[in-house]
């Protein structure tokens, strides 16, 4: 009877351990998702922005290669990029994921662009999203909804100039 307590205690620590890392970051076993993050939608707001980071723990290259989600009636992965000093947003095939490296998708560089979206995104709540990699397959990721006015550059000391909500006359 005491073997048979303590293996169910150890199962129950190691649930609620793998519990508690699941909640801040998807994983597979050769790719982590972290900081997946969207900002809440104002009124009349039909797109929005997704940010995140990708980690490759493996010793080969992947690639993103699409995303797709209920909240939205289509999703694109896009890049910013300075042409002649202007900055312009501009959807990409795809995404490399360098082996056993990361990339980091942030307001000014790379981005989840969802398009039509269904509802607006509301803050303290989670966008379901799933991402298509070459390699990996599907991964399921949540992002988190911050506030509309939640900038990340600021927590971190970094500023940017030009991020996505500030580039008037883009149209995705």
């Amino acid at each position: 009877m005491r073997i048979f307590t303590a293996v169910s205690g150890l199962f129950l620590i190691v649930g609620f351990t793998s519990a508690a890392l699941a909640a801040d970051s998807s994983k597979t076993s050769e790719l982590t998702i972290s900081q997946a993050w969207v900002r809440a939608s104002v009124p009349g707001q039909t797109n929005g922005a997704g940010y995140l980071t990708i980690a490759n723990g493996t010793g080969k290259d992947d690639r993103l290669l699409s995303a797709s989600s209920t909240a939205a009636g289509k999703l694109e992965i896009h890049e910013v990029v300075s042409e002649g000093g202007n900055a312009k947003m501009r959807e990409v095939s795809s995404v490399s994921i360098p082996a056993n490296g990361s990339v980091t998708f942030a307001p000014g560089g790379y981005h989840i662009m969802f398009l039509q979206l269904a509802t607006g995104f509301k803050p303290a709540t989670a966008v379901p999203v799933t991402l298509k990699f070459e390699q990996a397959g599907e991964v399921s990721v949540t992002f988190d909804v911050k506030p509309a006015t939640y900038n990340p550059s600021a927590a971190s000391g970094h500023q940017m100039h030009g991020g996505h909500e500030q580039m008037s006359g883009m149209k995705p």
